[in-house]
């Protein structure tokens, strides 16, 4: 849990409930960070492309990538 209060969906902006939909379509909720990242509308934008671009490179297979994902939030407790 952050110290800082995540932005609510009553009042984001439009980019900001876009994430937000896209967030609950892929994972089935909001995470914290993505809130926390929505106060600042530059630093969201930059987090968005970073997840559309890595979301979109093809170098690596997709199994072992989600692997690694696995192995690296074992690694420091996370429960993603």
């Amino acid at each position: 849990m952050s110290r800082i209060p995540g932005v609510l969906p009553k009042k984001a902006s439009f980019f900001t409930k876009i994430a937000y939909w896209f967030s609950k379509r892929r994972i089935g909720k909001v995470l914290e960070p993505l809130t926390v990242a929505a106060h600042h509308p530059a630093i969201l934008h930059g987090y968005g492309a970073y997840e559309f671009y890595l979301d979109r490179a093809r170098l690596v297979d997709a199994r072992l990538k989600a692997l690694a994902s696995l192995k690296a939030a074992a690694l420091i407790g996370c429960p993603f």
